[in-house]
């Protein structure tokens, strides 16, 4: 989806350090006519993940939100905007016409409607879809049932009510709750596109396991039934989207799948089926540029893992790295892909790699054989076991790595610099 349009698009994605976020982030920073900034009111994980970063943007419900945010606009000549909560995007589709950038979310009525649950199930009441609803304790005829609050996310405030006492206690201690009946069955999220003439372009089921925070863990994709298909075309008929949306699904008692809930924002998992080649957050950045956009589905089934993401930020600044080869950039006999990237980020930001080794062969055709070209290194040291690595470090602005903690030990002592071990190598990468 390459656009020659001479300068690249300009997309902030805010509120920028949640997961879904990230994947945004993740989804675009590659491309090559999308330029991506982060910006949030509260400092969190997103000063470590963007280069291009700001902070300290007012709260949305702030006097001067709009004044600060139109100057961070403007300042940094912002295009595209795109919102990640779902109160967020609300809001900035309810007041699109006061922001300065084209904002990349489907319409007020729309994002309204998703976030107002009560609004969803009462559009979609004739639908055999749809859950029952309960207007209140009395109405309810069959327990267990299920409360959820009208607005929220995450699964915040939601409880099983197994007989009237129980929900009757639950309706007093939170503000408008729904009721709803008890569906126990598998839960599934369909990530869809449907672009700017209102085509739904893609429909794809996946799987929500080991959730924590309201965020999947683990995720499957699965197949795209008739009926899976069928409640896509019938939402995206009567709801008018633009660009990436989702909804999920979950089994009654009788096997059928009933609607929990839609979404306009981006889904954190919707990176699964980004590696099959469906890229939510650049269709609908292109989509709202006005290009033509469509779909290419690789089709394989794929599985979804995650884990907590740690980044660092150290507080050294170095110019010269010095690195040791055994067991470093070659651990069993293979390479070692972490010190490679790194290697790489050293050279795109113009510092020097010296590779200083005690390699018993000709460290050039080792260097050949593993397909490592001898031109990444500044300069290539090699020594005999007489000789110390510490004695051939010259300039002091300089960092060592190495698997051996004697060698760090005595580099430390003699040259006071600051020494890595292969596992630490994760702290020097910025990605």
């Amino acid at each position: 989806m390459k656009i020659n349009t001479g300068k690249k698009f300009k997309v902030m994605i805010f509120p920028c350090g949640a997961e879904n976020a990230l994947e945004i982030n993740d989804a675009l920073k590659y491309h090559i006519d999308v330029e991506v900034w982060g910006a949030s009111s509260i400092e969190d994980h997103g000063i470590f993940a963007y280069p291009n970063y700001i902070g300290g943007v007012p709260y949305i419900s702030a006097s001067n939100f709009f004044e600060e945010f139109n100057r961070v606009i403007k300042q940094h000549h912002i295009n595209f905007i795109i919102p990640t909560h779902d109160t967020v995007a609300l809001f900035f589709a309810q007041n699109s016409y006061k922001i300065n950038a084209n904002i990349v979310t489907s319409n007020a009525d729309t994002a309204l409607l998703c976030r107002n649950k009560r609004m969803t199930y009462e559009l979609f009441k004739n639908e055999p879809f749809c859950p029952v609803t309960y207007s209140d304790s009395i109405a309810v005829n069959n327990y267990p049932v299920f409360i959820k609050p009208n607005i929220g996310e995450g699964g915040k405030n939601t409880a099983i009510a197994n007989s009237k006492a129980e929900l009757e206690h639950l309706l007093l201690n939170y503000d408008d709750l729904l009721i709803v009946e008890y569906l126990p069955g598998d839960e599934l999220t369909v990530d869809c596109f449907t672009n700017s003439k209102g085509q739904l372009l893609f429909v794809g089921p996946r799987t929500r396991q080991r959730i924590k925070m309201g965020i999947s863990f683990h995720s499957e994709s699965v197949e795209l039934t008739t009926a899976i298909k069928e409640i896509a075309n019938t939402i995206n008929t009567k709801v008018k989207f633009k660009g990436l949306w989702f909804f999920q699904l979950k089994k009654d008692i009788n096997g059928v799948f009933k609607l929990l809930e839609i979404s306009t924002r981006c889904a954190g998992t919707m990176a699964l089926y980004r590696q099959r080649g469906i890229n939510f957050p650049l269709l609908s950045v292109m989509d709202a540029a006005g290009v033509e956009v469509s779909v290419l589905d690789n089709g394989n089934n794929i599985v979804l893992d995650r884990c907590i993401k740690t980044r660092y930020r150290q507080s050294i600044n170095y110019e010269y790295v010095y690195l040791d080869f055994d067991d470093t950039v070659i651990i069993n006999n293979q390479v070692n892909l972490n010190v490679m990237t790194f290697v790489y980020q050293c050279l795109n930001e113009g510092k020097k790699v010296i590779l200083i080794t005690r390699h018993e062969k000709e460290i050039f055709d080792t260097l050949q054989k593993y397909n490592i070209s001898s031109s990444l290194f500044n300069s290539i040291i090699t020594l005999n076991w007489e000789q110390h690595k510490s004695d051939k470090i010259n300039n002091l602005n300089s960092i060592f790595i190495d698997n051996s903690f004697a060698e760090r030990m005595k580099v430390k002592r003699e040259k006071n610099i600051p020494v890595f071990d292969v596992d630490a190598i994760d702290g020097l990468l910025h990605y």
